[in-house]
């Protein structure tokens, strides 16, 4: 028996756009990007695959899957629902969804009350276009996604919370072209304790348990960032790991960079800015691996 595959739907983690492109050339089969997660039984949204599919779009909501953007309020409580374009938090009801967590600690921040139903709090942040479309543009959970394998961040922080020279420890995800992110830590030390990011680094690795969780690279600094009440804020550190992933495509390259920055847009995501000295297309071509947005300025 003859089978031929037409489309592909992926998931679990951000396309970069140069895949999508390439991934139907080489193949002649179309990709469709789609969004679930294991609380709707893994599939709440797709790319119609009859019409022309939108890049970086999670697509349209699957039948009987109630699906929307919110503004939430501090506790994570229903405000309203957003306007068209306008970003917030991205919820999910219907009949595909649990019913719950076993472990009723793991229930907190989970369900939002609105519109008369009880909505899942993905966790992830959002816009829907005029059309009815879903574009994904962060994730409140601060969840490492790297190969589509799940990383919570508490579980790299805490290991490194027991070494007795660190007084904080913040763990993202750095943009990576082959598993999309792979883990890196911020370290701030104990006033007055002395170890060097290779001795942490070693120590991480020896005493994570969860392989893909070990991260990449430990990097001390004299002070993490913070908010206004004195909580860690990690889209700082993120945008830094942009950045330097940009310089390390350019100098492999050899591309001279005239300017470069790293920003977090409400609609897009994370953005990196760029202006080279010379040609930008070779430059162009590399960081269209990453998932991130790119734009080349003037």
């Amino acid at each position: 028996m003859l089978i031929r595959m037409r489309q592909w739907i992926c998931g679990a983690a951000p396309l970069p756009e140069e895949l999508f492109r390439e991934f139907p050339r080489r193949t002649g089969v179309r990709v469709l990007e789609a969004y679930g997660l294991t609380e709707g039984t893994c599939a709440s949204s797709v790319n119609p695959a009859d019409a022309t599919v939108r890049v970086g779009s999670i697509g349209l909501r699957l039948p009987y899957q109630r699906m929307a953007v919110a503004a939430l309020d501090d506790e994570d409580a229903f405000v309203r629902f957003a306007a068209p374009g306008e970003p917030g938090a991205l919820l999910i009801s219907g009949p595909n969804v649990f019913s719950g967590y076993i472990d009723p600690a793991q229930e907190r921040g989970t369900w939002v009350e609105a519109d008369g139903s009880r909505w899942v709090n993905t966790g992830d942040t959002a816009r829907q276009d005029a059309d009815g479309y879903f574009w994904l543009t962060g994730r409140k959970k601060e969840i490492i996604i790297r190969g589509g394998h799940n990383i919570d961040p508490k579980s790299i922080e805490e290991v490194l919370h027991e070494h007795p020279a660190v007084a904080l420890a913040a763990a993202v995800g750095r943009p990576d072209a082959h598993a999309g992110e792979v883990p890196v830590v911020y370290v701030q030390l104990t006033p007055g304790a002395a170890a060097t990011e290779e001795e942490l680094l070693a120590y991480a690795t020896a005493h994570v348990g969860e392989r893909a969780a070990r991260p990449r690279v430990v990097r001390i600094v004299d002070q993490l960032p913070t908010t206004a009440v004195g909580k860690i804020f990690k889209p700082t550190l993120v945008l830094r790991e942009i950045e330097d992933v940009c310089r390390a495509v350019a100098e492999e390259l050899q591309v001279p960079l005239a300017f470069i920055e790293a920003v977090q847009d409400p609609a897009r995501g994370y953005v990196l800015r760029v202006r080279t000295a010379g040609d930008p297309d070779t430059l162009r071509s590399a960081l269209a691996a990453f998932s991130f947005h790119t734009e080349f300025v003037d």
